[in-house]
């Protein structure tokens, strides 16, 4: 697309033709001590070959992945992405048209979407998945509006173990509503309080909010949870952040979940500085009409051939402004793409075993710290991949002195909750090597 500039004379008749004298008072809305009253002060321009250069200085200030040891986790995952995955979804086939609204020229995306859409069935145990969402934040509060539209009910109880952003986004998509968030703590093994849980639930509750693995990577029991609110009518809402658990663990449909909603980026998404993610949203098929966001079915075309196209829900229910249930948009697509073809490359088989190596490291990185002095194990609870470690002292500042060494230790948690200021959570993947697993455990021990 060619920039072409206005004129003086342009600028001028689209000023009388709105009624106005010049181009500030198009800015008459923003408070006047906001705005600029000289140019920035910017330095000059540079050649090109300057400015390559003044890139790579800054660039090279930069730590890096392969410069440190890392541990951090806490909702974004570092993981092995074949190199076949970007070579794929680079791939013609899948570069078709911007919206999927027109099936005749968009087969490739949208059987892409097809496909994603059944790996998250058959994962979560769920008979219907919807073609993504912006990030497992925005799919947890979906589904608590979903949980409200089906059930009624003005309370959904929600686990305090659930990752606190996922708590702050649902937080933020019910202000204003009618839906009150009852909060019902963990116990000391870092598992949700089942019987508080339960005991929290009434006749307005249209949804309980459970995470396993949880915030703190413990594996949640929820099974006699799921068959307990199933008698009170009442939904049961799994959350998955960390999306590996499930080449292992029980699929949380068969646990008795009604909606499983999670993060995708664990399945090859670089961790990228925060985004984009992708959210995966499942629930039952009686639930159809019922699921946020888009869902792509598989037919026939006029000539028999296999065909895909959206179905159920037509585009103006997805952008009714306030009624609007879909937060999908061209990122999330090509991320959905990238998880399906991550998840083909590894198989069923494949999958299984990387789950596996992630919870081999991470166990054998928790008895390494488990046996350093004045270090201990915050919760007992099983755990995948990640854990919390209780220090001498405020865990920021262990952060802090082992960045030096460029380490990063992990996740301090007294941000989100004080009582845990000298917790550390810490997060081992396929990716952390036997060496970075002693240079921890050798910084804890000094510092």
């Amino acid at each position: 697309m060619r920039y072409i500039p206005h004129t003086e004379s342009d600028i001028k008749a689209m000023l009388e033709r709105i009624g106005i004298e010049n181009v500030g008072e198009l800015f008459n809305s923003i408070p006047e001590p906001l705005r600029l009253t000289e140019p920035l002060k910017l330095p000059s321009a540079l050649a090109e070959s300057d400015m390559t250069a003044h890139m790579k200085r800054l660039a090279a200030k930069n730590r890096t992945p392969e410069d440190c040891a890392i541990f951090l986790g806490g909702g974004a995952y570092r993981h092995i992405t074949p190199s076949l995955v970007n070579h794929m979804i680079l791939r013609g086939e899948f570069a078709t048209c911007y919206t999927p609204y027109q099936p005749e020229v968009s087969q490739g995306t949208l059987q892409a979407i097809f496909e994603f859409q059944t790996f998250i069935g058959l994962l979560t145990g769920m008979g219907l998945a919807n073609a993504s969402l912006y990030d497992g934040a925005s799919a947890l509060a979906e589904a608590v509006l979903m949980a409200h539209r089906v059930q009624g009910g003005n309370e959904v109880v929600l686990s305090a173990a659930v990752h606190p952003e996922y708590r702050q986004v649902v937080a933020t998509y019910l202000r204003g509503s009618e839906i009150k968030i009852i909060d019902v703590p963990w116990q000391a093994n870092g598992q949700s309080d089942t019987a508080t849980l339960q005991a929290k639930v009434t006749d307005a509750t249209c949804a309980v909010v459970v995470q396993s693995p949880n915030f703190f990577g413990a594996v949640e029991e929820y099974a006699g949870l799921g068959a307990f609110l199933k008698d009170k009518k009442t939904l049961l809402i799994t959350a998955v952040a960390e999306a590996t658990s499930l080449g292992i663990l029980k699929p949380p449909g068969e646990r008795g979940a009604d909606i499983v909603v999670g993060e995708g980026q664990g399945f090859g998404l670089p961790v990228s500085f925060g985004g984009p993610y992708v959210g995966f949203f499942a629930t039952h098929d009686k639930f159809l009409r019922q699921i946020p966001g888009r869902i792509v079915g598989e037919t026939q075309d006029r000539t028999g051939k296999r065909a895909y196209s959206l179905t159920i829900k037509t585009r103006e229910q997805d952008i009714r402004r306030e009624k609007a249930t879909s937060n999908i948009c061209t990122n999330q697509g090509l991320c959905a793409l990238a998880v399906t073809v991550w998840l083909s490359a590894l198989g069923k088989k494949g999958l299984r075993e990387l789950a596996l190596e992630n919870l081999k490291r991470a166990d054998r990185l928790k008895k390494k710290l488990a046996g350093l002095k004045n270090f201990k194990l915050k919760f007992d609870g099983p755990t995948y991949n990640e854990f919390v470690l209780e220090c001498p002292g405020p865990a920021r500042e262990i952060r802090d002195r082992l960045i030096e060494d460029d380490i990063l230790a992990g996740l301090p948690l007294g941000g989100w909750h004080p009582e845990l200021e000298n917790s550390l959570l810490i997060c081992a993947t396929e990716l952390t090597s036997p060496e970075d697993m002693d240079r921890l455990a050798d910084a804890l021990n000094n510092a």
